[in-house]
């Protein structure tokens, strides 16, 4: 695996190889860049295969990049500290990402999904999905990535009606009497999704506050979505369900 390491911090890049060096043999580490520019001259020269990138340097960031060389041609892993808009677009496009200071097991776990990555087609359609939620901050035009068992779907978050719980997996039920499986856990949408207008009711249901129609209150509470599903409210959540539907 030919990788190219871009941070504008020695220190940092040196860790990253050392780390490699250790607990991952079989990476080869063809070149490092410290901005743009060389990071640039890099990638054409060098044609890695994975590239792990810095988002916030002096000359630029790590999207300015990733613009100048489209189309993509190998798999990134953002390395970042916090930056909760660009942590949200990255998680949205089911990009990979690490925060500084970057674990080595969390940094050997990254390169492993990288081996293991779809084809460069779908990498490209994330990056696309990605570049639109930093440059459009509406709703209603944001997309996310659902990776399911033999795909990937690029969705509007307008087309979520819903999801719901199945044990380590998601459904994700769409407009159109649309579904999707994904192998992820609700609570990681949830905290995804809040932000974007969405609510958990129940534990095992997070629903697209835009869809609800009424909300009945039989059998503890009952929301009634427009394509006439049907969810259940927990006891300790009616309160804060009739604030948030108030709030639309």
């Amino acid at each position: 695996m030919r990788i190219l390491i871009i941070d504008d911090e020695k220190r940092i890049r040196s860790s990253l190889i050392n780390v490699l060096k250790i607990h991952y043999p079989k990476a080869i580490v063809v070149a490092e860049a410290e901005n743009i520019q060389i990071a640039f001259e890099a990638i054409q020269k060098h044609k890695p295969e994975v590239v792990l990138l810095d988002i916030k340097m002096p000359n630029g960031s790590g999207f300015d990049l990733l613009k100048q060389i489209y189309p993509i041609t190998f798999k990134i892993v953002f390395i970042t500290a916090f930056n909760e808009f660009a942590l949200q677009a990255i998680k949205f496009s089911a990009l990979d990402y690490l925060l500084k200071p970057v674990i080595p097991k969390e940094l050997i776990e990254a390169l492993d999904r990288a081996e293991r990555q779809l084809n460069t087609e779908e990498m490209i359609e994330k990056f696309n999905v990605f570049i639109n939620n930093i440059e459009n901050v509406n709703r209603e035009t944001k997309k996310i990535v659902l990776n399911s068992h033999h795909k990937i779907h690029v969705i509007n978050l307008n087309e979520i009606v819903r999801c719901e719980a199945d044990r380590n997996y998601t459904m994700f039920y769409l407009t159109n009497k649309r579904s999707v499986l994904v192998s992820r856990s609700l609570k990681e949408y949830d905290e995804m999704l809040s932000p974007m207008g969405f609510y958990r009711p129940h534990h095992s249901h997070l629903i697209n506050l835009s869809f609800v129609d009424s909300l009945e209150k039989r059998d503890g509470g009952i929301l009634i979505l427009k394509d006439g599903s049907e969810v259940p409210v927990s006891s300790k959540r009616q309160c804060d369900i009739i604030a948030a539907l108030n709030k639309i």
